[in-house]
């Protein structure tokens, strides 16, 4: 079981739907976060007003950092290890999407997703595994989408950024399983965040995503706190999540009949 209470959290992507609500579920777990997320007055005014609300735990510090380069990350990893901190816990909560064809959507656009939804949490934990093997102890989160699970019309680079998280999470897994590092990754429905009004692409891109398709990110982080605790390593958060995921696994060819109508349903 992963312990929260007093428990050093790094929190990416702090200030979005998500990241508010894992702010204010482990304050009241009594744990101490470090917070970043790309502007970091939003993010110190956020943190503040959620913890007045919440009287427990502690911020230790808001961090503004910009995961879309190699650089970013190093200076967000740079500013926490001048602390002397090796968090207990990371939750690679930072993400962007996009929507259309990949012909049809800049280059540099998906090539950014990339950067931030894959290769910053493999910086991120890259400089901090070292000191979680040395201590024997350290839990990796890692927020995925049901995207990583399934792939979907218009959203091919979110899906290889998607899925790319689900393999690096199995396979680091494998690697720290031996030093008492749990590894947990998550792959979430459709939720009211401001993810939902992401960049689209092409002549007939996906419109707005019916309302009661959309999940309340209170409850699923809830469920991802309580997978944390538990130490569980594939996460579906949400009941349309857990459904498509056995989909997935026991009668795929239901999914492949499903995809072109609940394209046209968004559309």
């Amino acid at each position: 079981m992963t312990e929260l209470n007093r428990a050093v959290v790094l929190v990416t992507g702090a200030s979005g739907g998500f990241g508010q609500q894992f702010i204010r579920q482990l304050l009241a777990a009594n744990s101490r976060l470090l917070l970043t997320d790309l502007h970091g007055d939003t993010l110190r005014t956020i943190a503040a007003n959620i913890a007045d609300e919440v009287g427990k735990g502690e911020i230790v510090d808001c961090l503004e950092s910009d995961l879309s380069s190699a650089a970013g990350c190093t200076e967000l990893c740079d500013a926490i290890e001048k602390r002397g901190i090796c968090p207990d816990v990371i939750i690679n909560n930072a993400g962007i999407a996009l929507s259309g064809r990949l012909d049809v959507v800049p280059q540099d656009r998906w090539e950014t997703l990339m950067e931030i939804d894959l290769l910053a949490p493999m910086r991120i934990c890259a400089r901090f595994m070292p000191g979680m093997v040395a201590r024997g102890s350290g839990h990796i989160v890692n927020i995925s989408s049901i995207a990583g699970w399934v792939g979907a019309p218009g959203l091919s680079a979110y899906n290889a950024a998607k899925f790319g998280l689900r393999g690096f999470g199995e396979g680091i897994q494998d690697d720290l399983r031996e030093f008492d590092i749990k590894v947990s990754t998550v792959y979430p429905w459709f939720s009211r965040t401001p993810i939902l009004q992401s960049e689209r692409y092409g002549e007939n891109p996906p419109g707005e995503v019916p309302d009661e398709w959309v999940t309340d990110p209170a409850d699923v982080v809830a469920d991802i706190i309580r997978a944390i605790r538990k130490n569980r390593h594939h996460v579906f958060p949400d009941r349309m999540a857990r459904r498509i995921h056995l989909l997935k696994r026991y009668a795929p060819f239901l999914l492949r009949w499903m995809a072109p109508r609940v394209a046209r349903e968004v559309r």
